[in-house]
This record gives C-alpha cells, sequence and structure tokens, in this order.
C-alpha cells in the first residue's frame, strides 16, 4: 500500500504580502485555478486514496486546509504543535502511517511544487515504489537536471551505479547543501549533479530505523508520540514530545549519512515556485514581458511581475524589472534584482509589532 504524505507547514514569507500566516504560499492560487496544495493532492489521485493521504502542517492552519481539501477525512490534517524543521515532521507522519500499515511505502513531498505532467509523474513515483519492493531498505529521491547554476537548491551527487528501470537511476554519492555560485557552476559542468527536489520514497519502518540510528533523541519523543497514537493521550503527547525535539533536515538527520540511496533522474517538468520571479516562468508573460494577475493597466512597463486582487485596478508608468502586489491591507512594490530582501520585511514587520500585516 502506498501513503503519501504532504508536508504543508511552510509561511512563504517570499510571497508576501500575499501569502500570510493565516493563508500561506501553499494555500494560495498562485499559478492556475487550484491551490498549491489542493493540485499536490490532484496529482496523487489514483496513486493513493484518500485516507492514504497524510497532510503534517501547523495547528493554525488545520482548518483551513480541511476547508480546501473536504474529501479529506479530518483525521489525516495533522497539526505540528511546534515547528521544528522536516525530519521531525517525516518522523511524526511515519508513525502515524505505520500505525495503518506496519509495512506501508510512504512518498514525501512538499506541498508547493509546481510538477507536470502528472502521468509521467505518477510513473515516476511508481519506478520508485518498484525499486523499494526490490529492496525494502533502499531510500529513493528524485534528481532534476539542472539546467542552470543554482545556488538557492541542494545537490544530489550521483555515483557511476546505474538500475534499471523506465527513467535513468543510479547510487547517491552524496549530498550537497545550497553552494555558492561558483560551486554551482562547477557542480554544473560536472554532469553528474541534480537539484534535490526534497521528493522521497521509502518504506515507514525504513525511516524510522534510520531516525532511530542516526537521531536517537528525536527517535525517543517520536516513538513516545507512536506508543500514544488510538489513545485519549495522543494530543496531550504530541504537544509534550514534539515540542521537546530539536529539530533539525531531513537531509541532514538522515540522507547525508544513509548508505543505500538511490535517485531517479526526474521525468516530469519541475519547480519549487520559491519566490516571485518564479511566476513568468510559470505562467508566461505578455510581449512587454510583464507576468500580470489582476487588473492591470501597463503603460511604458516591462518585464515586471504584477499582481491585484478583487476589482483594484493596479497602474504602472514606466516602470521595468519591478514586483507589484496589491492585497486589500498592504501593497509590495520592488526591484526585481532586489526580491530575495522580500522575506526581511516580514521580520521588520513583526519587529514591529504589526501583526496586523502578518
Amino acid at each position: 500500500m502506498l501513503y503519501a504524505t504532504i508536508m504543508a507547514g511552510g509561511s512563504g514569507t517570499r510571497f508576501w504580502p500575499a501569502s500570510r500566516k493565516s493563508l500561506p504560499k501553499q494555500l494560495l492560487k498562485l499559478i492556475g485555478d487550484r491551490s498549491m496544495l489542493q493540485a499536490t493532492i490532484d496529482r496523487m489521485v489514483g496513486l493513493c486514496a484518500n485516507d492514504q493521504l497524510l497532510i503534517v502542517t501547523n495547528q493554525s492552519l488545520v482548518d483551513p486546509i480541511a476547508k480546501q481539501l473536504p474529501q479529506i477525512p479530518a483525521e489525516c490534517v495533522v497539526g505540528e504543535p511546534a515547528k521544528r524543521d522536516t525530519a521531525p515532521c517525516i518522523g511524526l507522519a511515519a508513525v502515524l502511517v505505520a500505525a495503518k500499515d506496519p509495512d506501508a511505502t510512504m512518498v514525501v513531498m512538499p506541498a508547493d511544487h509546481v510538477i507536470e505532467p502528472t502521468d509521467v509523474f505518477q510513473q515516476a513515483i511508481q519506478q520508485a515504489v518498484t525499486l523499494i519492493d526490490q529492496d525494502p531498505s533502499r531510500i529513493v529521491t528524485f534528481g532534476i537536471k539542472p539546467s542552470y547554476p543554482a545556488d538557492v537548491f541542494g545537490y544530489v551527487e550521483r555515483s557511476d551505479t546505474k538500475f534499471d528501470g523506465q527513467f535513468p537511476t543510479f547510487g547517491v554519492s552524496r549530498f550537497r547543501e545550497k553552494p555558492d555560485l561558483e560551486t554551482a557552476r562547477q557542480f554544473l559542468a560536472a554532469g553528474s549533479f541534480y537539484w534535490n527536489s526534497g521528493i522521497f520514497v521509502w518504506k515507514a519502518k525504513t525511516i524510522l530505523a534510520a531516525l532511530r540510528e542516526f537521531e536517537p533523541k528525536m527517535s525517543a519523543h517520536i516513538e513516545k508520540i507512536a506508543e500514544s497514537i488510538g489513545t485519549e493521550r495522543f494530543a496531550s503527547t504530541l504537544e509534550t514530545e514534539f515540542c521537546a525535539i530539536e529539530g533539525t533536515s531531513i537531509d541532514y538527520a538522515v540522507m547525508e549519512r544513509y548508505q543505500n540511496v538511490l535517485v531517479v533522474e526526474a521525468p516530469f517538468a519541475w519547480d519549487d515556485l520559491g519566490n516571485w520571479t518564479a511566476i513568468p516562468r510559470l505562467k508566461g508573460v505578455d510581449e512587454n514581458g510583464n507576468a500580470i494577475d489582476g487588473r492591470n493597466l501597463a503603460i511604458n512597463t516591462r518585464d515586471s511581475i504584477i499582481r491585484s486582487e478583487g476589482e483594484h485596478l493596479v497602474v504602472t508608468v514606466g516602470m521595468k524589472d519591478c514586483i507589484v502586489v496589491h492585497t486589500r491591507n498592504a501593497t509590495l512594490v520592488a526591484n526585481k534584482q532586489d526580491e530575495s530582501a522580500i522575506r526581511e520585511i516580514v521580520k521588520q514587520l513583526e519587529k514591529n509589532q504589526w501583526t496586523e500585516y502578518l
């Protein structure tokens, strides 16, 4: 049985002001007419039944997610009591899945990726499941063939060992953290590095054993949570034990240390939709290079990203390489070249205690 875990707890600060704590990036319709989370769930139709989907988020988003996904059973949307990074999130998901099916195979993915076409994605997942069936101790990930020397992604270096399958599959030599630009250029030139997609397939018992080996303190808390599943103590145990975990990423906790990892060269188009500058790449642009969503009158405006909510009209005159995002109570005007500074806005709002804009 294949179970899917969707990690949906991010805050999406680089998409402020559209993305807020109460409605973060994964719940927004940034591409198409479905939210990022809805599109992720749609991608799993035919691979997993609704009760084999597990969405792990923060507690404040449980209700908004339930409203967006009424077809998902309420017990399949789980709120973390504290933000503890991806390794504890995945550990929690694994014990919940294992409680249903001790031999379950899991696919784990973020809620905010753009992936297409769906049928090819599903074929790649099925290949990964076959690889796990052949050797249940394996962990399978998906590598994105890099198209430029990105310094915003982690990397996976493949080995020379090749495995059978519809899509190219290799052993993994090592995982690398986000590099500086020069190192990224070296990775691209080498031809043996992939972008780390953050999508994994494994047995629930395999990832739990790996956490037990590499992160025993974290695992001890997760095992206490596991012991309480199905009892009246579950909510209070989850609160106490999860908050006691020292968080870290799954890459550091397991992937960089585990030996039996395979990487499938992703046959699907992939984008992590990291910030506003991804919108033109994914939605396309008009004849002046502008990506427009909402009411806009663009005069002498080029290569800009403009988004407006409702009937509010945004008029831009003499603008180039800008980001303009209008919402009901905040408007962003930024230079595209300084887009990375947008995440600092939220820190400043918190510092000023302007919570109504968070």
